[in-house]
């Protein structure tokens, strides 16, 4: 599958250095801010032997219905900043370019266009695209449900200089009905991420625990969705959508 990149920081250079590593996906190019200084192609600028094209296009430079005509894909992984959709999405879905997203927040005139967006081409967005947190954030649900009267405690930890809460956190929280006090904030040293459900039970706990080691955790999640839509039709999904099957038909095969 050919991939398109949109957003080449920190991130966006990781999910680079996977796709870049793969032999099922092929970064064609990728699209950034500004012109990366020094460098013409995403392999270069990460030092990697690839046959990828990863050409480096300055958004600023082009005119991007033009851009999708001339350099075709079959998917857009976007890492951006969240006014990035509104800049690239319709032609992406006039052209047939389905699209991850994998941006933190949205604001709820942003969520409405993606929306809409899915009534032309397969449109798929997490907050957070690793798959060790969603697998968690499923779980946690399924917990829940089993036992609606638990305690629930959260607690996320992040580098020191991370403000705010955490995006992720709040999406857990918003899943399992809890209040925001419910949010226990922490941040160190040069922590990546760190999420901890706390399920309280009389005389017992249960913990559920993810920790990103690397960014590059975000480039094996976004290929993992890549796989599980590539067949997909038009419509609206997140990673609920593509984990149930996985969950359930294991479920099946043990009963």
């Amino acid at each position: 599958m050919k991939i398109g990149l949109i957003g080449f920081g920190k991130a966006g250079k990781a999910v680079a250095n996977v796709i870049l590593g793969s032999k099922d996906f092929s970064l064609e190019w990728v699209l950034k801010n500004k012109p990366e200084s020094g460098f013409l192609t995403a392999k270069e600028a990460l030092n990697i032997e690839a046959d990828d094209e990863s050409v480096i296009y300055s958004r600023s430079e082009i005119d991007i219905d033009r851009f999708f005509e001339m350099h075709p894909v079959d998917l857009i992984v976007d890492f951006s900043d969240a006014e990035s959709i509104l800049q690239y999405g319709s032609s992406a879905a006039r052209h047939g370019v389905k699209i991850i997203s994998a941006i933190s927040h949205y604001q709820d005139d942003q969520i409405t266009f993606l929306k809409e967006l899915a009534k032309t081409t397969t449109v798929f967005w997490s907050p957070n695209i690793t798959l060790g947190v969603n697998y968690l954030l499923f779980a946690a649900s399924l917990l829940k449900n089993i036992a609606p009267g638990v305690d629930i405690e959260l607690i996320e930890e992040h580098f020191k200089a991370k403000s705010g809460v955490s995006g992720t956190a709040v999406r857990i929280a918003e899943t399992l009905d809890l209040e925001s006090e419910s949010i226990n904030s922490v941040r160190a040293g040069g922590i990546v991420g760190k999420h901890e459900v706390i399920f309280g039970f009389p005389y017992q706990t249960v913990r559920l625990v993810h920790e990103s080691i690397s960014r590059e955790a975000f480039g094996s999640g976004a290929l993992f969705v890549a796989e599980n839509i590539k067949d997909k039709k038009e419509g609206f999904y997140n990673f609920e959508d593509i984990l149930k099957p996985y969950f359930f038909d294991q479920a099946s095969s043990l009963s």
